[in-house]
C-alpha cells in the first residue's frame, strides 16, 4: 500500500467486529461445567444459622478429595483457593452479588480465606472474619486450579445455595461505634461546651472592664 493512503473503513470497521467477537466468546469457565466435578469435601465449623461477629470470631474450615471419585481425577489439581460466598438471601436486588456462570464474571465469592497447594487430605485452615466483611448470610466452597489457573473441580458447605433449608451462617457486620469511640465523643462535647462557656464569661468580664474605664 502506497505511503499516505489510509486503511479502507470497511477493514477497519471488519476488524473491530472481529476483535469485538472473539473478545465475547472468550470466557472463563462455567460453574455448570464443574457440576459433575464436585470432588472436594467442605466443612465449616459455624453452626446453620449461627451468627458470628466481623473482627472477632473465627472460622474453621475443613476440605479432602471426594474418594469416591476414581484415582487419577485430581491428577491435574495444583492449588485450592477457599472462599467465602453470599448466600442467595443476601444477594437478591444486589447486583453487585450477583451469581453468574461464567466464574470470571461471578460475583458469588467474593472473599478469600485461603489459597494454597493441592493437598488430597487433612486440610485446615482457621480464619478470622475481617472487620471489612459485610453483614450477610454466607456458605464456604473451595475450587481447585490446574497449572493454567482454570477451575477443574470444587466442593462447598451446601448442596445447593438455591435449595431450602441450607445450612447457611450469618455475620454481622462491624456497625463503626465503639464505646471508647462513644466515650471520647461525650468528653469531647462537654469540653467544647465548657470552653464556649468560658470563653462567653471571660468575653463578658473584659466587656465590664472596658466600660468601668
Amino acid at each position: 500500500m502506497a505511503a499516505g493512503v489510509g486503511v479502507p473503513i470497511p477493514l477497519v470497521v471488519a476488524f473491530l467486529l472481529v476483535s469485538f467477537f472473539a473478545a465475547s466468546c472468550h470466557g472463563g469457565v462455567s460453574f455448570k461445567s464443574l457440576q459433575s466435578k464436585r470432588t472436594l469435601i467442605v466443612k465449616a465449623d459455624p453452626k446453620p444459622g449461627q451468627v458470628l461477629k466481623a473482627g472477632e470470631d473465627k472460622i474453621t474450615v475443613a476440605w479432602s478429595f471426594d474418594q469416591s471419585f476414581p484415582n487419577g481425577t485430581d491428577s491435574a489439581y495444583k492449588t485450592v483457593k477457599v472462599k467465602l460466598c453470599y448466600a442467595p438471601v443476601s444477594q437478591k436486588d444486589r447486583a453487585w452479588r450477583k451469581t453468574v456462570d461464567d466464574l470470571e464474571k461471578d460475583k458469588t465469592c467474593q472473599f478469600k480465606i485461603v489459597a494454597k497447594p493441592y493437598n488430597p487430605s487433612n486440610n485446615t485452615f482457621t480464619w478470622s472474619v475481617e472487620r471489612s466483611i459485610p453483614g450477610a448470610f454466607y456458605f464456604v466452597r473451595a475450587y481447585a486450579f490446574n497449572s493454567a489457573e482454570e477451575q477443574v473441580g470444587f466442593g462447598q458447605t451446601v448442596d445447593d445455595p438455591k435449595g431450602n433449608n441450607q445450612p447457611f451462617f450469618e455475620i454481622d457486620a462491624i456497625t463503626g461505634r465503639h464505646l471508647s469511640l462513644d466515650i471520647a465523643a461525650v468528653c469531647f462535647s462537654a469540653f467544647s461546651v465548657l470552653s464556649l462557656f468560658g470563653f462567653f464569661v471571660a468575653e463578658k468580664r473584659k466587656a465590664k472592664a472596658h466600660q468601668q474605664k
